[in-house]
């Protein structure tokens, strides 16, 4: 029927049949514009559809629709819209390939998650030169050809380009997490995939050279597909994924001598990468860290002396102040130094970073949360198997879930709940509707101390920006461009989490808007972090000599003392760029800052774009945000 709908009035033949009464075999044959294809099976009717199949499968050796369809004897109209998401014209090539038939699924490769391969459309590191604007959205790609069955990227792009060769670049990763790195050339352009082992990282170079040349994407499980943002793209998504991580992961080898120092011992990595252009190339590291607990109630300081949240993507962002403090101070040097700061004068007043500039939060699991709690695995048994790569087959990662769906209950009402991590412990439970508030003396009798989730924080972010209520005082909000997952990556559960449950947000200040990241999964997903979490967490700032280690539980170092993003001393980092700003580039106006926590109500929009934040979780019923004891920021720097 698909075959007939390109070409009507084929005719088919039978050319044999042979086997015994009971179990015959026949073979039928179709001509399609002088060539001839034959296909076998128990029944005549069977018999025509493989052949049918042989003659739409043969299509593949074609670079895109059109030489496709001119083979057939047809031409495409000028006005063909391959764009669109469904075929909304007739008379088309790809009215057969919308949806293919799962028990003869084509080879997955690369998921976003656990899965040695799903199936994915550009999973390379990198493809230069880079296709033309990039800097715009990217457009939906065209319904994907199906490959051969039976076939994977490396044999489908050998017999469109035969012959050619696959270096191996790098290796890189943990012993039980290695990453390896391949390259090939075709038709003059350069394409990289990594991998667990050199064949899977072979496979996604061959991969990325046919969706990027012959217009040949294989399919991605929605859930894993990356979810583009709203704002300027520069790059594609999963190039700057797979880059993002490996420069992180990268760092933290070269922090921690090649993985072997004690303090390489972690359950979750995160970092943040900076990019001033659309070449990936050029991104460099900002931040690393580890972690995942918080303080012990009973060492809270009322001096900010120590570090309530250690989870590891809330020290990469803590790490990223200090860069912005760094940056903000090598501004105001000289006019020299201006150049090589990443900001400059806004218009508005105070200062924005330049155009080109953009921070990506790589995290190596899904934040503990909303974005966590559900996203583990929700496998779709029917047909799982079939989906099941030859790698797993051959035991590499047995009893993996395959498929990840949509989310199938979006309406429960435990979906976006604000959550609260627990103290002393890991993992994190609802916030309750009468603990908005928590007291200092409270806590010190043996209430436990709630901080809220990563997932929240990081809604958070998306609002209110990264820099902080302190920094909003110099400079424009900042909002991470992307975040990137490791593992446990799962589309509709992190878009929630991270922006959708509040898009009720109303009334925001000027500059402050609801902020929507790319979000993606990484082609080599990280392999899980088994055994007991340590209870420490390590931080570093690019600038840094060596990565600090604080004790998660007391929020210092274990000789007891400050770590260098604690409140006190990023504290002293503003006071010290705040003498330097000339009052007139001051965003807010304050005279003569003292106490911490009336210098961050001076950041008057930064504090209403908070409470619309909080209005609006309670408004979707996800709960009351809780803050920790106002007396935790009752402190000045006077000795």
């Amino acid at each position: 029927m698909q075959l007939n709908e390109i070409k009507p009035g084929l005719q088919y033949a039978l050319l044999s049949q042979t086997g015994p009464v009971h179990a015959p075999l026949f073979v039928m044959s179709v001509e399609v514009n002088g060539q001839v294809f034959e296909g076998s099976g128990p029944t005549k009717k069977k018999a025509k559809l493989h052949a049918a199949e042989k003659a739409l499968r043969s299509f593949v050796q074609f670079p895109n629709a059109s030489e496709a369809h001119l083979a057939m004897g047809r031409t495409l109209s000028a006005n063909t819209d391959f764009t669109s998401d469904q075929a909304d014209f007739p008379d088309t090539l790809f009215n057969g390939f919308e949806t293919p038939d799962r028990s003869d699924a084509p080879f997955y490769l690369g998921s976003n998650g656990d899965d040695s391969f799903s199936s994915s459309g550009d999973l390379s590191l990198a493809a230069s030169p880079a296709p033309a604007g990039l800097a715009q959205p990217p457009l939906p790609g065209p319904p994907p050809f199906p490959p051969p069955s039976g076939k994977n990227p490396v044999m489908i792009l050998n017999e469109l380009r035969p012959g050619l060769k696959y270096d191996f670049l790098s290796e890189s990763g943990e012993s039980h997490a290695k990453s390896f790195v391949m390259s090939v050339v075709v038709d003059g352009q350069f394409f990289e995939g990594s991998g667990r082992n050199k064949k899977l990282a072979k496979a996604r170079a061959a991969q990325s050279a046919l969706a990027t040349i012959f217009n040949l994407h294989l399919d991605q499980t929605p859930s894993r597909q990356p979810i583009p943002s709203e704002g300027l793209q520069l790059h594609l998504p999963q190039v700057l994924a797979d880059a993002v991580a490996r420069l992180v992961l990268d760092k933290f080898g070269d922090l921690t001598d090649n993985f072997s120092s004690p303090h390489a011992r972690r359950k979750v990595l995160a970092g943040i990468v900076m990019t001033t252009g659309t070449d990936v190339k050029d991104a460099k590291v900002i931040s690393v860290s580890t972690g995942t607990k918080c303080i012990n109630g009973e060492y809270m300081s009322d001096r900010g002396l120590a570090l309530n949240d250690c989870h590891a993507e809330i020290v990469a962002r803590r790490s990223l102040l200090r860069f912005l403090y760094t940056q903000l101070e090598l501004y105001l040097n000289s006019k020299d130094d201006q150049k090589r700061s990443i900001f400059q004068k806004s218009e508005r007043g105070g200062f924005r970073l330049k155009e080109s500039v953009q921070f990506h939060l790589y995290i190596s699991t899904s934040p503990c949360g909303d974005a966590r709690i559900f996203s583990p695995h929700e496998p779709i048994l029917e047909g799982a198997a079939a989906l099941v790569c030859r790698e797993e087959r051959r035991g590499l990662s047995p009893g993996l879930p395959l498929l990840e769906p949509a989310d199938r209950h979006p309406n429960r009402k435990a979906r976006g709940q604000l959550r609260t991590k627990i103290e002393s412990g890991e993992g994190t439970i609802p916030v309750r509707s009468n603990a908005s508030l928590q007291t200092w003396d409270g806590v010190l009798q043996g209430e436990r101390l709630l901080t809220m989730s990563c997932s929240d924080k990081m809604a958070r972010w998306n609002v209110v920006g990264v820099q902080g209520s302190l920094l909003s005082i110099f400079v424009e909000p900042i909002y991470f461009s992307s975040i990137i997952l490791g593992s446990l990556y799962h589309g509709d559960h992190l878009s929630r989490a991270m922006y959708q449950r509040i898009a009720n947000i109303e009334d925001l200040p000027p500059l402050y808007a609801l902020n929507k990241p790319l979000l993606s999964g990484i082609s080599n997903a990280e392999a899980r972090q088994p055994g007991k979490a340590p209870n420490f967490s390590v931080n570093w700032t690019v600038g840094d000599s060596a990565i600090e280690v604080i004790n998660a539980t007391t929020g210092k170092d274990e000789l007891g003392r400050a770590s260098r993003l604690c409140k006190h001393a990023l504290y002293c980092r503003w006071m010290r760029v705040h003498g330097k700003v000339p009052s007139n580039l001051l965003r807010s106006k304050i005279t003569k800052p003292n106490m911490y926590h009336e210098s961050k109500l001076v950041a008057k929009e930064y504090q209403a774009a908070k409470a619309c934040l909080f209005k609006a979780f309670i408004k979707a019923g996800l709960g009351a945000w809780v803050e920790k004891p106002t007396e935790q920021d009752q402190f000045s720097l006077t000795p």
